[in-house]
């Protein structure tokens, strides 16, 4: 049997990449397709095992490396390039236009999704709201195309997986679809558990908009007695920087080493984004950091308010410092925590891939 494993794009290893990695260990021999692919040495080592994905035309655009997201016009017709046609199997890996190569009748395509494209679908007045003109026009009619295309390839796909029940809903809301869950696998042998924490909260994540760490920051400010180191880069990295006050450390991004040793050693992990799913919170319940996140979103299906964490109810400081409060008055128990999150173990995730593409493999 041939299989060709399609993901988006390949730049850095973050959530989806564990994924990916967890699907290319079940089938080795599969061939890998990505609109393009710069990872550095050591990413390509973990995710990929040394392999090269082959690529869109978008790979060889001028400034691609940094810049290949301002060429979303181009990503339908560059995933549509691929050839994918001696395959027998095809699994894509999308969160944004991988679901949509073209396969043919004979073919399986199993899409495992994160999401429905965010900033065409439910993220798109937060992508536009503060365009100015003539840009916000552009995108506007780019985003309309992706939609109208997003729609028109549904019928690619066989059958699809969502990496959460709250995933699952909003493929059904947007596309009509049903989906079967399967939950993204969480390393928990390289996390692990540690029992003695110290005391300071952390948080780490892209620093990009949605994620709000900013606003976790800026929440942190109003605690002067709490410390808060945060971890990760991005766009906002500067910002948060300048914003933050003596109490917090912000740390920019760290390798996986220091980022196991914080996590391990925080008292909690503080989490504040609308999440599909939500990977790192889960890596901080596995070293036995209990979690406080915002009840929506993945961290609504993994965090248990009062077992392994806290839940707060709105983005904002108010709500948090709530939280936070509500989690000074408790206890909990970091054995526990840990030994709760073998439930996301990888194992977990390859046996449930496997068995559900090998029952739809049946004649």
């Amino acid at each position: 049997m041939k299989i060709a494993i399609v993901h988006d794009w390949l730049v850095t290893d973050a959530g989806a990449e564990k994924v990916l990695k967890a699907i290319c260990e079940i089938y080795p021999n599969a061939d890998i397709f990505s609109l393009v692919d710069f990872l550095s040495d050591q990413d390509r080592a973990n995710i990929l095992h040394g392999k090269y994905a082959k690529t869109s035309f978008i790979q060889k655009f001028p400034l691609a490396k940094k810049h290949f997201r301002n060429y979303l016009p181009f990503f339908p017709k560059a995933i549509e390039s691929f050839d994918l046609s001696a395959y027998d199997l095809v699994i894509s890996s999308s969160w944004a236009v991988a679901k949509g190569v073209k396969t043919n009748k004979r073919q399986l395509h199993i899409c495992y999704c994160y999401t429905p494209i965010r900033y065409a679908w439910d993220l798109y007045d937060e992508y536009t709201s503060n365009l100015k003109q003539p840009k916000k026009l552009f995108v506007q009619m780019t985003l309309a195309y992706i939609r109208k295309w997003d729609l028109a390839t549904l019928d690619r796909v066989d059958y699809f997986i969502a990496d959460s029940h709250f995933v699952a809903q909003r493929i059904q809301k947007t596309y009509k679809k049903d989906s079967h869950v399967i939950y993204p696998p969480v390393d928990t042998q390289r996390f692990h558990l540690i029992m003695q924490k110290e005391d300071f909260y952390m948080t780490a994540s892209r620093l990009v908009p949605y994620k709000k760490t900013k606003l976790i920051v800026e929440t942190f400010n109003q605690m002067p007695d709490k410390k808060l180191v945060v971890i990760g880069s991005g766009e906002e990295y500067e910002e948060i920087k300048k914003i933050a006050n003596a109490n917090i450390t912000v740390l920019g991004y760290q390798n996986n080493e220091v980022l196991i040793q914080t996590m391990q050693k925080a008292k909690a992990f503080v989490y504040a984004a609308i999440e599909d799913f939500g990977i790192v919170p889960l890596e901080a319940m596995a070293c036995g950091t209990p979690v406080i996140s915002l009840n929506q979103g993945g961290t609504a299906e993994t965090v248990i308010d009062g077992v392994n964490g806290i839940h707060f109810q709105e983005q904002t400081a108010t709500s948090i410092i709530d939280a936070v409060k509500r989690f000074e008055s408790l206890q909990f128990h970091a054995k526990e925590i840990s030994e709760q999150t073998q439930h996301y173990a990888i194992t977990r995730f390859k046996n449930e891939m496997e068995m559900f593409i090998n029952l739809k493999m049946k004649p």
